[in-house]
């Protein structure tokens, strides 16, 4: 088929605001900008993330609940667990998880959506 991912796309409630958070986090910039399509990356050709306007009905996983799915979330790979939480947390994010003997740590974004941060 030869299909390339092009971008994942995480739906959200502002995108302008969840990107400013993962561009923080990620070093990155935006690329793209329009009211409800945000793309962030390092540059042309690279990785990227987009963030897109979600319809009113819209609402967070509630993972880490046993009787719901993930579906998807984004693992950041850190040096430094300990500095990383406190840059994320100061940008918003929340703690769900402080289990460091599986080597990650699970947080939700300003919007919601769960991430880890993963390290050792």
């Amino acid at each position: 088929m030869g299909a390339r991912l092009e971008k994942t796309v995480v739906d959200c409630p502002d995108p302008r605001a969840l990107a400013a958070f993962y561009a923080e986090v990620l070093g990155m910039q935006v690329n793209e900008d329009s009211a409800d399509w945000v793309v962030i990356g390092r540059g042309p050709g690279g990785r990227e993330l987009a963030f897109h306007i979600a319809g009113p009905g819209w609402a967070p996983p509630p993972w880490p609940d046993d009787a719901s799915s993930l579906q998807l979330h984004l693992d950041l790979r850190v040096d430094d667990v300990e500095t990383a939480e406190r840059q994320v947390t100061s940008l918003g994010a929340t703690p769900v998880t402080t289990d460091d003997e599986r080597g990650y740590r699970v947080y939700r974004d300003p919007a919601g959506h769960p991430f880890c941060l993963v390290f050792g």
